[in-house]
């Protein structure tokens, strides 16, 4: 079973920036791997999936502002978020609906 670790969240101010990393604990580059986020008292919502192809795709909610890539060769999944809003504000969950990390929490606010 392939074990998923989230890192990167904090703290940021609105505008700012944060890079999230996903670990895996074993090659997954058979697999579209995607982040999503849960915000409090709401489902948790997709945000951006990348196939082993390099085919992404984003929320309308992030377009243009975060960028989902891969690393194979580190078995690490990232999530670049630059111009952040308070809106972002969330726990956010690397997986793909069959294995999920425990998340890393965002809080934006000034």
């Amino acid at each position: 079973q392939v074990q998923l670790v989230e890192s990167g969240g904090g703290l940021v101010q609105p505008g700012g920036s944060l890079r999230l990393s996903c670990e895996a604990s074993r090659f997954f580059r058979l697999y579209t791997m995607g982040w999503y986020r849960q915000a409090p008292g709401k489902q948790r919502e997709f945000v951006a999936t990348v196939t082993p192809g390099l085919i992404t795709n984003y929320a309308d909610s992030v377009k243009g502002r975060f960028t989902i890539s891969r690393d194979d060769a580190k078995n690490t999944v990232y999530l670049q978020m630059n111009s952040l809003k308070p809106e972002d504000t969330a726990v956010y969950y690397c997986g793909n609906g069959a294995m999920w990390g425990r998340g890393t929490e965002v809080t934006v606010s000034s």
